[in-house]
């Protein structure tokens, strides 16, 4: 039996992301030092687009739904589209929705995101 070389990258990707869901569940980001600080909050003393992303992860997997939105609403939101980009160029959705895939990962949908990201960091720390 012949595996092609998708099937292994999936694979291998799925193992990835499930080692990295483990670990947030295990290790909560607030009280082991051992994980990663934002560079930007330490240089700057701001919160960039991502802090809280890590605590956020923790409390979405142990099922705290609205202190994971309090840490970082950017990541929670942008879940469910990351999620559904994974859907479209892994499991071949491109090429059977190539309209839903542009208005979603177009040019003009990038310019939107980054817009967003910029805003959110606006508003987040004035």
């Amino acid at each position: 039996m012949i595996i092609n070389k998708k099937y292994y990258s999936t694979l291998l990707f799925a193992i990835i992301i499930g080692s990295g869901l483990v670990f947030y569940y295990v290790f909560n980001p607030e009280s082991n030092r051992f994980l990663l600080k934002c560079p930007f909050k330490f240089t700057t003393g701001f919160d960039c687009p991502g802090c809280g992303s890590q605590r956020a992860l923790h409390a979405l997997l142990h099922g705290e739904f609205r202190q994971a939105f309090s840490y970082n609403p950017l990541f929670i939101i942008a879940i469910p589209y990351v999620f559904i980009g994974i859907l479209f160029e892994w499991f071949g959705l491109k090429y059977s929705f190539p309209k839903i895939r542009k208005a979603l990962f177009g040019k003009t949908a990038i310019y939107i995101i980054a817009v967003v990201i910029i805003l959110f960091f606006v508003f987040r720390n004035f």
